[in-house]
């Protein structure tokens, strides 16, 4: 499936702001299905490409001149359902079986995994996905960012991210290496104009994607950007600024098999700026 991918963040400040550095884990990498047939970054500032901790391509992004606005905006055509080589492991697999505050499984939790303990295949890994998105309803609003594991699974309630941080943890607590993964997933009726979540485990030698809040294995239609412990190091921007007083973000992500228009375009971010004002407000 070829999939035509844009996605913008845009910022504005009620005062200037003097200093920006952000960490942008926004390019996607061949390899676990997908081939990536272009790409590119805009924005307005100084771009330093390397590859992180994790195996990401990320770049850090510094603005160093007065500034009252911000938009990062990504482009590119994904090849995905190829048939490709894993992506080469940055870190020991065992890595993945470190507790990170956002994933540190409770005693509800580790109850919870314990049902599928003694069925290390992906049939019991499938099992206790659905199991787990039964118990956590997907609703907007539960959470926020840094909302842990635990509490999520205590509320029942929770995001896509929520949904990878619980579902890690329950899988480390049976000594299952696990990964968050952040990306795209195309939609037929384009209703997902955020970026998505989903969790990889290490199953039989390889990593097995699956997406908790669909309860599907991932397929053709997931995008990989970045890995890591959890949303914190895999998040697609991180960053701090000096300066700005009040800000307003909004960020939307369209997934398609065919490009916009260049009207859809303009059209998009017009709406994408007021989102920012009104969220300043």
């Amino acid at each position: 499936m070829l999939l035509n991918i844009e996605h913008q963040t845009q910022y504005i400040y009620s005062e200037a702001v003097q200093y920006t550095i952000q960490q942008l884990r926004l390019t996607p990498r061949d390899g676990m299905g997908q081939r990536v047939k272009h790409w590119q970054i805009k924005v307005n500032g100084q771009c330093h490409a390397f590859e992180d901790t994790y195996g990401n391509l990320t770049h850090t992004l510094v603005i160093d001149q007065p500034h009252h606005e911000l938009l990062i905006s990504v482009a590119g055509e994904i090849e995905t359902g190829v048939a490709s080589l894993p992506c080469a492991q940055a870190l020991p697999v065992a890595l993945y079986l470190r507790e990170s505050p956002l994933t540190q499984a409770d005693a509800a939790m580790t109850a919870f995994a314990s049902r599928f303990a003694n069925h290390f295949a992906s049939v019991a890994l499938t099992d206790m996905m659905h199991a787990l998105r039964d118990r956590m309803e997907y609703l907007k609003g539960a959470t926020q960012v840094n909302t842990p594991a635990a509490e999520a699974f205590r509320l029942g309630k929770g995001v896509c991210q929520d949904h990878a941080h619980a579902f890690i943890g329950c899988c480390r607590s049976l000594g299952l290496p696990a990964r968050y993964v952040s990306g795209y997933l195309f939609t037929e009726d384009g209703s997902l104009m955020q970026t998505h979540a989903w969790v990889e485990v290490w199953q039989e030698q390889q990593w097995l994607g699956l997406d908790i809040s669909n309860g599907s294995l991932t397929n053709e239609r997931h995008v990989r950007l970045a890995v890591g412990l959890d949303y914190r190091s895999a998040s697609p921007v991180t960053g701090t600024r000096i300066g700005g007083g009040m800000e307003g973000m909004s960020s939307a992500v369209s997934v398609n098999q065919t490009a916009l228009t260049h009207e859809q375009r303009q059209r998009h971010q017009a709406q994408l700026y007021q989102q920012a004002v009104c969220a300043q407000q």
